[in-house]
């Protein structure tokens, strides 16, 4: 799941927007995955989009790095020198667009040089390009990355067609390939790296679980506004992750009318096409408007939830009133938890994700196997797809709130505390323990 502003996944788009969730041969950020088995053998589950195996947990490979290896200080990434001495050929990095999200600019396209320098890379031996959202470009750089001598390739594919272009070509001139943040689900050796969103669902609804506990709603009226499932098979997961949380059912839409054990019932679950915010505002109004016992809310990721906090403050509905819920940890969303708009959201460390891929190209730059303390799962292609397997490294989010932004997002710089502190006073970001 990528980071957004105001525009969610609107950059998906085309024929992309025609195409049901089951024709989509891509799924982003880790969807269809499950976190490593303890003993080194492997389970499988299943859902409505496929399913995922996992593999052996970082003690079986002694030293080896992990998932768990990498922190903010890029220390880990020093042990990878001596391989890095005996590969060969570039690692080009291909990043998706500049215009969905800040991200691309502000983080990974930094955070991957310096993951490249402090895994003794020099400056001849890696490659960051972005694509600035047209596919053909994306395609195009891929293509002369490896004229240049690329024999790993990171790319985030802006779509499934582009995705199965660029792998096919990487394929057909012996390139090892890295799908990263969104996977691939082409060739027999695509790796896959990003976060566990069948987990970034489940915080969601346990976060909502427990907000409407502590806001005292009283006999919830649930309205959810997923995401782009038209076009995202990854807004599947975090729906059907929140769904088995909150109702016990891992799917998605829930028709209108399902309770739980709890009394809670779902007035209606809306997709959001394209992940287009200001269309998520207009479906929350319309059901506000015909539904205005609505009073509990769950949101995919920070930029719907604002569109409804909008929506709500128009109405006058005050803090602490209607629950909302999100992903991606934008400083809106920060600033709706602090003021008493959002429960909260999941938070995923991009010098993470950065740290990972290089870890793995780095393997397969030198021709040899990625460990499975680095490869700890396994994502299948959705059900009546074609595809196969893919080896995926799947990181752990984390559900951030009042009391833990400090430590975290704030912490690691990924909001910056100043601008977050002017947005909703000194006051507030003082009970919340933050300071500019």
């Amino acid at each position: 799941m990528r980071v957004r502003k105001t525009a969610g996944r609107a950059r998906v788009v085309g024929v992309l927007a025609s195409m049901s969730v089951a024709a989509l041969a891509m799924a982003a950020c880790g969807n269809n995955t499950t976190p490593a088995s303890s003993g080194g053998g492997s389970s499988s589950s299943s859902s409505s989009m496929g399913s995922t195996s996992t593999m052996g947990s970082s003690s079986s490979s002694g030293s080896a790095l992990g998932v768990s290896s990498f922190d903010l200080g890029f220390s880990a990434m020093s042990q990878l020198k001596s391989m890095t001495g005996q590969g060969k050929g570039m690692v080009g990095v291909i990043l998706p667009d500049t215009t969905s999200s800040t991200r691309y600019v502000d983080f990974d396209a930094p955070f991957f040089k310096k993951a490249f320098e402090a895994a003794g890379y020099d400056p001849s031996q890696y490659k960051i390009d972005n694509a600035q959202g047209v596919d053909s470009t994306e395609v195009a750089l891929a293509q002369a990355d490896i004229a240049k001598g690329a024999t790993v390739l990171i790319f985030d594919p802006l779509n499934s067609t582009v995705g199965s272009q660029v792998q096919s070509y990487a394929a057909s001139h012996g390139v090892a390939l890295i799908s990263y943040d969104r996977a691939t689900f082409a060739g027999n050796k695509t790796y896959y790296v990003s976060f566990d969103n069948t987990k970034v669902g489940k915080l969601i609804g346990q976060g909502f679980v427990t907000c409407v506990g502590a806001w005292g709603v009283k006999s919830p009226k649930v309205f959810e506004l997923s995401g782009g499932e038209d076009v995202d098979p990854n807004a599947v997961s975090f729906a059907q992750g929140y769904n088995s949380v909150i109702w016990n059912k891992a799917t998605t839409p829930l028709p209108a009318g399902t309770t739980n054990s709890r009394g809670w019932t779902l007035v209606g679950e809306k997709i959001t096409p394209n992940w287009v915010n200001s269309t998520g505002a207009t479906i929350f109004t319309q059901q506000f408007t015909a539904h205005p016992e609505i009073n509990a809310t769950v949101e995919a990721n920070d930029g719907l939830a604002n569109a409804v906090v909008t929506v709500l403050k128009s109405k006058g509905v005050g803090p602490k009133k209607v629950p909302t819920t999100g992903q991606d940890a934008t400083i809106q969303g920060m600033e709706n938890i602090l003021t008493g708009y959002q429960c909260g959201s999941v938070y995923k460390p991009i010098y993470l994700e950065t740290q990972d891929a290089v870890a793995i190209a780095t393997y397969l730059r030198a021709s040899q196997t990625p460990p499975t303390s680095l490869i700890n799962a396994v994502t299948n292609p959705p059900p009546g797809v074609s595809g196969s397997p893919q080896p995926a490294s799947l990181l752990t989010p984390t559900w951030v709130i009042g009391s833990n932004m400090n430590a975290t997002v704030v912490k690691d710089k990924f909001i910056d505390a100043a601008a977050l502190c002017k947005a909703v006073g000194a006051s507030t970001c003082s009970a919340a323990g933050i300071t500019p």
